[in-house]
C-alpha cells in the first residue's frame, strides 16, 4: 500500500478515532493498543450506547485507561443513539430521545474536560416520518444551543459534522453547505462562536462534492477533519480519493488542527492498518 508523501505527513497531526479502529479490543484496551501503534492522540464516538449517563465508575476506568496509556483524548461525541447501528444523532428527535441527548450533555463535557478534549461532536438526528422537519429543525437548535453553551463552559468548540446520503438517508445534513448552515445558526443563536463544521472527506466525497472547492470554501469553518479513502472506508491508499494532496490543500488553506483517522481496517487487525502512515509521523508535534 503506498504511503503518505513524508513531508505532508509532518504537516499533520493524527489521532485514532477508537470506536471504529482498535474494536476487536475491549473499549479499555484500545487506548494502550493506539499508543503501542505510536499514536498519541485518540477519538471516541460515544462509547456508552445504551446510556447517555453512564455510572461513575464507567466514566472513571475510560479516563484511567486513556490517562495511563499517555494518549490525548482529542474529540469526543455526544450521546448519538445506536451507533454505530440505525441512528445518526439525538438532538432532532422529539420525545425521549430528545431528553437523553440533554441529559448526556453536561456528562459528556464534564469527561472531555476531566481529559482536556476541547471538542466535542454533536450528530444532528435522523428524519422522522410524521414529524415536520421545521419542528424537528427547531429542537435540534435548542439543542445545539444547549451544547454550544457547555462546551463553551469547558473551553470546547461544539462540532456539526455531514455525512453521507447514500449510508445515511435519513439524515438531513449531507452536504458541507448545509452542516455550515447550521454552525451559523447555532453561532448566531448563543453569540459565543464556537460551533464549526467537522469536515469528514469520506462523507463529502460519498456525496460527490468538490472536495478541493470544499477545502477552500469551509476551512475558516472547520473545527475538525476525519479521513478514510473511498470507496470503501478503509486506510488511505484502499481507495482512489487523493487524500495526502487534499490534506496538503487543508494545510495552505490554514487547517493546522487535527486529523481523525476514522476509517474501517478491513480484514485485518487494526495494528496492520497504519502501514500507509510510517511510525515517526503517528506521534502528534
Amino acid at each position: 500500500m503506498p504511503g503518505f508523501d513524508l513531508s505532508t505527513a509532518a504537516d499533520q497531526r493524527f489521532d485514532v478515532n477508537l470506536s471504529i479502529l482498535f474494536t476487536e479490543l475491549p473499549l479499555l484496551e484500545r487506548p494502550a493498543a493506539a499508543a503501542a501503534a505510536g499514536f498519541t492522540a485518540v477519538e471516541l464516538w460515544w462509547p456508552w450506547v445504551d446510556t447517555p449517563t453512564p455510572e461513575r465508575a464507567e466514566l472513571d476506568a475510560l479516563k484511567r485507561a486513556i490517562e495511563d496509556a499517555g494518549v490525548h483524548l482529542t474529540g469526543l461525541n455526544f450521546y448519538a443513539g445506536r451507533l454505530p447501528g440505525p441512528d445518526r444523532g439525538a438532538l432532532s428527535v422529539p420525545g425521549e430521545e430528545s431528553g437523553r441527548f440533554r441529559a448526556n450533555i453536561e456528562v459528556a463535557a464534564g469527561f472531555a474536560h476531566s481529559l482536556g478534549c476541547t471538542a466535542l461532536n454533536a450528530l444532528y438526528g435522523n428524519r422522522i416520518e410524521g414529524v415536520d422537519p421545521a419542528e424537528q429543525d427547531a429542537l435540534a437548535l435548542e439543542n445545539l444551543v444547549l451544547a454550544a453553551r457547555a462546551a463553551d463552559r469547558i473551553g470546547a468548540t461544539l462540532l456539526i459534522e455531514a455525512l453521507n446520503e447514500p449510508e445515511s438517508p435519513a439524515y438531513p445534513l449531507v452536504s458541507a453547505p448545509a452542516a455550515v448552515e447550521v454552525v451559523e445558526k447555532v453561532n448566531a443563536a448563543t453569540g459565543l462562536g464556537n460551533a464549526r463544521f467537522l469536515m469528514d472527506l469520506y462523507h463529502l466525497a460519498m456525496n460527490g462534492e468538490d472536495l478541493p472547492a470544499v477545502i477552500d470554501r469551509y476551512t475558516a469553518h472547520t473545527g475538525h477533519v476525519q479521513i478514510a479513502d473511498n470507496p470503501g472506508r478503509g486506510a488511505p491508499g484502499t481507495g482512489s480519493l487523493p487524500l495526502a494532496e487534499l490534506l496538503g490543500r487543508l494545510r495552505k488553506a490554514g487547517y493546522d488542527g487535527w486529523v481523525g483517522l476514522e476509517y474501517k481496517p478491513g480484514d485485518r487487525p487494526s495494528t496492520e492498518a497504519f502501514d500507509w502512515l510510517p511510525r515517526e509521523a503517528r506521534a502528534a508535534r
